[in-house]
């Protein structure tokens, strides 16, 4: 293991002893001991398993990975199969050129990335027919959530009184759920409902459809959006032969199925795109085109007033992250296929499930919706058992999604051939004892209101790579434009890259890994369960708390998550408390994640040295002592220093019956010599891109836990 650090920590023994000779010191842990304030040193080693040697690693995760059983999945709901070309899978996804660049704040080291999220939003402009879109946000759910609190906040005055957000009852269960949380901490109004023309929404501020819904029929909704500020959460594949929803306020949804692997649920780089209206309230980035000093074309991150480091507690939304990794992956899948390619995948997977409905319908299944996409909402013949099917289904490796006693849909992704349709419905012809029939090729045209007129990926980029070569001369030619592990360290505070070791990042590509359906059932997804079991259980080791969560995709939602808990901890003992204390050094995400909780901001002074004011911060606990509910901290403070009064912070806050949340963006310079727990925190976020070497890829999180 000695022979990992050597080659993983960049310094060799006599580097670092000619480092720490410079400031005085003999060894690293008699340097660590000055600078770590006695008191909150651990008392004893963290319990952790022996480190492993890289092959030894290695050999662990694929006795992890036999234990996922890849099932070829029809389940769909937000997550389809799709071929990641070999020439983005390896010149991109896997080269650390791309995956170990740093958030492109400064264009002058950035053009690559920002212009491959140029594409991306130019992809999307021109699938959505919408008036802007930023360079992509964490997932659908997500974007669908962001969309809600937009046209919240965006609300006329004349409407302010108006606080319910209708839902469509064929939404993607995932998506349904973040906008629940998401709403109740600012008392919106979630109201689930089946939106129609007799729908009343009169007492709604704006209402979100999904296109096409979750059972796959094709409804049009441009009539609602007559009487409501429409969001429709739209299926990318589809809408490059579907009509673009124009009607809408807002367009939504996931770029997954443009090469980015299932991943059992994440990331997905999702898509927002909205009316020029609202450019001023659009969260995340928005890729701009500018000039040089030199008079020469350049690119930037454009309308940066939008970012939490400038609005703080104003902020609309706490968004820093983009998955630029995967938005890329997406932009360039897209550059290799052109309009005629994707147009050619979105029409096979069509063809396809109208001819698995045929041969279905022949078999005595009913087929609720006549008009879909690609997936085929199914109810059982009369009598027959849904379990029968499901164990037909299983022995097959095919996974579909099952509604409920009688009821199933099939989806049909990139990849599928007419192979696949005759196995499945040998399955549907088996659970039912029947012959299968004969496969036929059905040809029956969607109405023109569904079919897209207009012409899109026109931009010469978009049919300039389409042989391999071209394609992987284009991404070498993106990538040496920008600063990443490949070319130096990036020094840039606490956000800097930490190396990311290839052995730590080949299984992502591993199928056992990359093709894992979030639905699939339990028994096929074992080794993934093993993992993040294990994992949960050594950062509950590693930070000294009682247990962990890995659902937060990146760190400004680690905090939205941490200080929903602590509100939920007050509503349970029937405290109001709603008075969040942060320091004036405080990253600006912590004030915006406050405000998307419905929190009200106090802001700590910091003394000349950056330090909590200790005496500010007393005099603000005594004034709000009833309504404190949280102390936004972060240990070792913004400035990089161990604050010696962290503890006595932390007593005055509890002291009064408030939560510490502990912001762990510097939870690296922690690890195995303190810990939140230790030091008394009640909640902690971690950035793992910062201290536990996943990718941050260019942009935000390049993977998840």
């Amino acid at each position: 293991m000695a022979n990992f650090s050597f080659r993983h920590l960049g310094n060799a023994e006599a580097e670092q002893h000619t480092m720490l000779k410079t400031l005085g010191y003999q060894s690293l842990d008699a340097f660590m001991q000055d600078v770590v304030p006695a008191s909150l040193l651990l008392p004893k080693p963290l319990q952790l398993p022996e480190p492993l040697s890289e092959e030894a690693m290695l050999a662990h995760l694929r006795e992890k990975a036999s234990k996922n059983k890849v099932f070829k999945n029809y389940i769909g709901m937000g997550y389809s199969q799709t071929l990641t070309p070999s020439v983005i899978l390896r010149n991109m996804f896997e080269n650390p050129g791309w995956y170990t660049a740093y958030t492109p704040y400064q264009a002058e080291i950035s053009q690559g990335r920002l212009e491959m999220l140029l594409n991306f939003q130019t992809l999307i402009l021109d699938l959505t027919g919408m008036d802007i879109a930023n360079a992509s946000l964490l997932d659908e759910a997500t974007a669908a959530a962001e969309a809600m609190l937009m046209l919240f906040a965006s609300r006329p005055k004349t409407e302010q009184h108006k606080n319910i957000f209708l839902v469509a009852a064929e939404v993607f269960p995932q998506t349904l759920a973040v906008l629940q949380t998401r709403a109740l901490p600012l008392g919106i109004a979630v109201e689930v409902q089946n939106l129609n023309q007799e729908t009343d929404f009169s007492h709604a501020f704006g209402a979100l459809v999904q296109y096409p819904n979750a059972e796959g029929a094709l409804l049009d909704y441009s009539r609602l959006a007559e009487k409501t500020h429409l969001v429709v959460a739209a299926d990318i594949l589809a809408l490059t032969v579907l009509a673009p929803p124009t009607f809408a306020q807002v367009v939504v949804g996931s770029s997954q199925r443009f090469g980015v692997p299932m991943g059992f649920g994440g990331p997905h780089a999702a898509f927002f795109a909205c009316k020029e209206t609202y450019k001023r309230d659009l969260p995340g980035r928005i890729i701009g085109v500018s000039l040089d000093a030199h008079g020469k074309p350049a690119l930037r991150m454009a309308l940066q007033t939008r970012e939490q480091h400038i609005k703080r507690d104003k902020a609309t939304s706490n968004i820093c992250t983009a998955q630029a990794l995967l938005a890329n992956m997406a932009a360039a899948y897209a550059v290799y296929h052109g309009k005629e390619g994707l147009q050619q995948i979105a029409k096979t997977v069509h063809a396809l499930a109208k001819n698995l409905a045929e041969s279905a319908k022949t078999l005595g299944y009913v087929l609720k919706h006549q008009l879909f996409f690609d997936t085929l909402y199914l109810q059982m013949p009369q009598g027959v058992l849904l379990n029968t099917l499901k164990e037909k289904a299983e022995a097959k490796a095919i996974n579909f999604y099952y509604w409920n006693a009688s009821n199933f849909s099939i989806q049909i992704g990139e990849g599928a051939t007419q192979a696949d349709i005759v196995e499945i419905v040998q399955v549907l012809a088996d659970a039912l004892g029947k012959t299968a029939p004969v496969l036929k090729t059905v040809d029956v045209a969607l109405p023109p209101q569904f079919l897209r007129s207009d012409d899109i990926l026109a931009h010469p980029v978009f049919s300039a790579h389409r042989s391999e070569t071209k394609m992987m001369r284009y991404l070498k030619y993106l990538e040496n434009k920008d600063l990443s592990l490949v070319h130096s360290m990036i020094p840039l505070g606490s956000c800097t890259m930490k190396l990311n070791a290839a052995t730590e990042l080949m299984p992502l590509s591993w199928a056992e890994f990359a093709n894992m359906h979030p639905f699939a059932p339990e028994a096929q997804t074992l080794g993934y369960r093993e993992i993040l079991s294990d994992l949960q259980n050594l950062l509950s080791e590693i930070t000294g708390f009682y247990a962990t969560s890995l659902q937060p995709n990146s760190g400004a939602q680690g905090e939205y998550a941490g200080l929903r808990v602590i509100q939920t901890y007050f509503e349970s003992k029937q405290q109001n408390r709603n008075i969040c204390l942060i320091p004036a050094s405080a990253h600006g995400t912590n004030p915006a994640s406050a405000a998307m909780c419905g929190m009200k901001i106090v802001v700590v002074a910091c003394d000349a040295e950056g330090n909590i004011d200790i005496l500010d911060l007393a005099q603000k606990v005594k004034e709000h002592a009833e309504n404190v509910a949280v102390l936004m901290l972060t240990y070792p403070s913004t400035h990089g220093v161990y604050e010696e009064n962290v503890r006595a912070c932390i007593d005055l806050v509890h002291g009064v019956g408030a939560q510490v949340y502990m912001d762990g963006a510097n939870m690296n310079a922690q690890v195995a010599y303190t810990s939140p727990g230790f030091l008394g925190a009640d909640v902690c976020h971690l950035n793992l891109h910062k201290t536990f070497a996943i990718p941050h890829g260019g942009g935000g999180p390049g993977a998840g836990p």
